[in-house]
């Protein structure tokens, strides 16, 4: 873990409890003598603290430095992801935060399935993990929106992942924002909202899951 994540990190002193005193100091087992790092996500700065006393329920730190550490990409990738299973986005959400996305806004497509319903605090803990685990400075942000058409309207320079002869790697430096299909793909009205010039694809001939698609476009962007 390359910080833990408090959303008070910053404050001279620092109270600890509940599931994250028991996982540093039962379960991590954190040497009392070394400093610890933390984030509040919020802004761009690493926090160390120094342990004053731990009792069984919880620990006070004491804040002694802080620096200003972005880490962060370059690019400022935003997918628009048409809604899928959210235990499918749960399991590769953490994996789009590794890798640098900088924001998803999910979308009801036509195909989408109206039962599906995203659990933004679940998302937001899971993305929090992740930075934690990868070093990242902040999180993905999280939107919504209720049609391909009102996201246009918002992003009217936005590209489509489909079937086509356009490879991605040829538009890759252009594109900022990227719509993904659920499960199902886009229908036929959808795809004509798209500029023609705007719609790319990759070098295979599988049809692929709407998250492998949102990883393989995702890295193939941002590398």
């Amino acid at each position: 873990m390359q910080f833990t994540y408090h959303e008070n990190a910053g404050e001279t002193t620092l109270k600890i409890d509940g599931d994250l005193h028991k996982y540093l100091f039962k379960i991590r087992r954190q040497d009392k003598s070394e400093n610890l790092y933390f984030r509040n996500l919020d802004d761009s700065y690493i926090y160390e603290y120094e342990v004053i006393t731990v009792s069984r329920r919880d620990t006070v730190l004491n804040l002694i430095s802080k620096q200003e550490k972005i880490i962060q990409s370059k690019r400022k990738l935003h997918i628009a992801w048409c809604i899928i299973d959210p235990k499918e986005i749960e399991k590769v959400i953490p994996n789009l935060n590794e890798l640098g996305v900088y924001k998803i806004t999910f979308i009801t497509c036509k195909y989408t399935q109206k039962k599906y319903k995203i659990n933004f605090e679940k998302l937001d803990k899971l993305l929090k993990n992740s930075s934690s685990q990868c070093g990242r400075s902040n999180i993905i942000e999280l939107d919504t929106c209720s049609s391909l058409d009102e996201f246009l309207k918002k992003y009217p320079d936005t590209y489509m992942f489909n079937f086509s002869s356009n490879n991605i790697n040829n538009s890759k430096e252009d594109i900022n924002t990227i719509v993904i299909g659920c499960e199902g793909g886009f229908s036929d009205e959808e795809i004509t909202k798209i500029d023609q010039n705007k719609i790319v694809g990759c070098n295979v001939n599988t049809i692929l899951k709407s998250q492998t698609a949102v990883i393989s476009v995702s890295s193939i962007i941002l590398s």
